[in-house]
């Protein structure tokens, strides 16, 4: 049997609970300091209120404390992941190796470590991380061969935003302002407009989001992601609205269910719990780019990029027919206002109905931004609201809010409760009692009488997770007039929930002389329900236990870990060419003490310091398997012969395709500033890297 589980991002704790009632098994979450994610930090009490939530259905709480960090930080860094451990966090997500050594929870390797190959996947299992993060980039194969060459537990992202470069290796940020996306800083540059120049100055593509990619949707490729041995399926989105994160964790809950359910005794939920009812999810609804599979199957096979909306820009709704000034009657003889507009559209879909308050969006003319705005009053193929300014005839219009659909996010949530099966067995017990026939003759505490038979209910109530509960209950002496009513009222009122538990009376067995049930009202059967209810709560869930890695290098008075020989030799994507050892290069992102002395330990001759520490003028910015020249349809490999550029992106294009050739230099350029690409076709991958004479801030 093999345990899968649905990662779900949190802003903050309530979307934490959010996500959890919606189906996911675990969550990720920042505590005070030092998460990817700067502007979502979260304090330590609202931590242990996410996790004491979850851990009621055995689900799991992952603090991400995945920046690098300096040396003035390891003092608070050690202090916060000893709060997180009080306050009952599972495991912490890092990149930094110092961390290891700061505590003793389980350690998940970030996306950060750029883990792509067995050799660096082999590295930080020796380190001793319980789980890998992988690289988004990644094909089924190279899953396949890292689960080949390790014992630990693989996570691999399956929705949401792309970073454009390999994770943990991207300075762009960094370079061009000091806010490091190693330290929860980014100013997403991959998201800004470029020209493409070639190195003769002229501008082959114009005011494009180049760098920016569509976001990830691999809804249904989870059982192939399972199969390859994934056993984490993670949900970007640690910025995203709490409308979001329940509409993804939905969807993707239940297509997890699917794959269980088609596959029994093969997979299941590593939590327990079942969410049920609510809303019906719907990802074209919620904040995306576009979606892509990337290279997934070990081929470039679509286009990749957003380049023509690096925002979401939502569903195509129509074009837009006319934009007329607002007409109404204004019997107090005042004009129409200029600032208010009608527009009428040719709806893309005469049947899709449009509502009051819906979020419009539409791509500017020139600069090719998109512009968005609220639509006040929306009747039939018209919609009336404040002038937009850059609006033109002939305008594709998309919705990027659906004001009806996030109102039934808002109200129409599922429930989540644990399934908890009650055998009840009905017996005589040679007892008398003074019943009465009333709604208290089932209580034991009542006086007793000669004479009578008691009925007593023997009950026997088991969870989800195997926690089990036995009670005895006496229920009077006296007969239910009509058994087989009796008996529907057992199965009605014992199958309810109450609280997180929900519970179905799985037999009924009458072992009395004559086969007669006691007669018991509405609120004796509540009662015995509240009892198990309680009893359960007063047990902890049996949660399925994290995978942990015993590596020497996870206690701080351990020796530094000690790996098979030559492993840091292999990881080339770290490290100089030297004849003396694995020179570790600044994409090592070495920032401490701790850190440096782990990758000497393991053979290293010397190490650079982090970018952050160190500016190089000759550093890569970003190297990255996305190549504006496949996505021009430009390839000197892929696409030779071809004369032009894909057809949904040659709209950008101003002058005669890019040259067939490896040798032509191309060019970014922002307000004046100039940034080189290079194009590494052995490995197919293209580079980012400033050009110094033009260098500075893009944004």
């Amino acid at each position: 049997m093999k345990f899968l589980e649905l990662l779900a991002p949190a802003r903050n704790a309530d979307i934490g609970i959010a996500a959890i009632d919606c189906g996911a098994d675990a969550v990720y979450i920042a505590g005070p300091a030092f998460g990817a994610r700067q502007a979502a930090g979260n304090s330590m009490e609202d931590i242990r209120r996410l996790t004491e939530y979850a851990h009621r259905f055995g689900a799991r709480i992952f603090l991400t404390l995945n920046t690098i960090l300096f040396d003035n930080e390891l003092a608070e860094a050690e202090r916060l992941l000893a709060e997180a451990k009080a306050a009952g966090v599972d495991a912490i997500i890092a990149q930094d190796l110092a961390v290891w050594k700061l505590t003793d929870l389980p350690v998940h390797a970030s996306t950060q470590c750029a883990i792509r190959t067995p050799e660096k996947a082999r590295l930080y299992e020796g380190i001793g991380a319980s789980r890998l993060v992988l690289e988004r980039e990644m094909s089924l194969d190279q899953i396949r061969a890292i689960r080949s060459s390790v014992n630990c537990e693989l996570e691999f992202f399956v929705h949401g935003a792309l970073c454009v470069c390999y994770s943990g290796q991207c300075y762009m940020s960094e370079r061009i302002t000091g806010r490091s996306a190693n330290r929860g800083e980014c100013i997403q540059a991959c998201r800004s407009l470029y020209d493409l120049v070639d190195e003769d100055g002229n501008v082959l593509v114009r005011n494009k989001a180049l760098l920016s990619l569509k976001d990830y949707n691999l809804k249904d490729r989870l059982q192939d992601l399972a199969d390859a041995g994934i056993c984490s399926l993670k949900i970007e989105g640690r910025l995203k609205n709490i409308s979001y994160v329940r509409n993804v964790v939905r969807a993707y809950s239940l297509a997890l269910d699917e794959l269980v359910a088609a596959n029994p005794g093969k997979y299941r939920r590593v939590s327990f719990g079942r969410s049920e009812g609510g809303f019906t999810p719907d990802l074209a609804k919620t904040f995306n780019r576009g979606y892509t599979q990337l290279f997934l199957d070990g081929k470039r096979s679509g286009n990749w990029s957003s380049m023509d909306a690096p925002k979401s820009i939502g569903e195509e709704v129509g074009t837009v027919v006319s934009i007329a000034p607002m007409r109404q009657n204004f019997s107090n003889g005042k004009r129409p206002s200029e600032e208010n507009i009608t527009i009428t559209l040719r709806m893309k879909n005469p049947g899709d109905r449009l509502q009051n308050g819906d979020g419009f969006s539409f791509l500017s003319k020139g600069r090719g931004e998109i512009v968005g705005f609220r639509g006040d009053v929306c009747q039939g193929n018209r919609i009336t609201c404040r002038n937009v300014t850059g609006l033109y005839p002939g305008a594709k219009l998309y919705r990027n809010l659906s004001n009806a659909f996030e109102k039934e996010l808002e109200s129409n949530l599922p429930v989540r409760t644990i399934p908890v099966s009650v055998d009840i067995s009905v017996i005589v017990v040679p007892v008398t009692s003074t019943s009465s026939g009333t709604e208290e003759d089932w209580s034991p505490s009542l006086p007793k009488r000669l004479s009578e038979p008691t009925y007593s209910l023997k009950i026997n109530a088991v969870s989800q997770d195997g926690r089990s509960v036995k009670l005895e209950r006496e229920a009077g002496h006296n007969a239910a007039e009509n058994p087989e009513r009796m008996r529907g009222m057992f199965a009605t009122q014992i199958s309810k929930a109450t609280g997180i538990y929900s519970f179905t009376l799985r037999s009924l067995e009458v072992e009395t002389p004559d086969g007669s049930l006691p007669f018991l009202p509405t609120s004796a059967l509540n009662a015995i329900r509240r009892d198990l209810a309680a009893a359960l709560e007063e047990m902890p869930c049996r949660a399925i236990p994290l995978l942990v890695n015993q590596a020497s290098s996870r206690t701080g008075n351990a020796e530094y870990p000690v790996l098979e020989p030559d492993v840091l030799s292999q990881v080339q994507d770290i490290q100089e060419t030297t004849s003396n050892g694995p020179h570790l290069s600044y994409k090592a992102n070495i920032a401490n003490h701790i850190a440096r002395k782990i990758y000497m330990s393991l053979g290293a001759s010397r190490t650079d310091d982090a970018f952050e520490i160190s500016h190089r003028p000759d550093a890569e910015l970003m190297r990255t398997k996305y190549c504006i020249r496949y996505e021009l349809g430009l390839c000197p490999v892929h696409q030779a012969g071809r004369q032009h550029g894909r057809a949904n992106h040659t709209s950008g294009m101003v002058n005669p395709p890019i040259p067939s050739s490896r040798k032509t230099n191309l060019y970014l350029t922002n307000n004046g500033k100039r940034y080189h690409l290079a194009f590494d076709c052995a490995n197919c991958e293209m580079v980012v890297k400033v050009v110094r004479t033009y260098f500075c801030s893009i944004l």
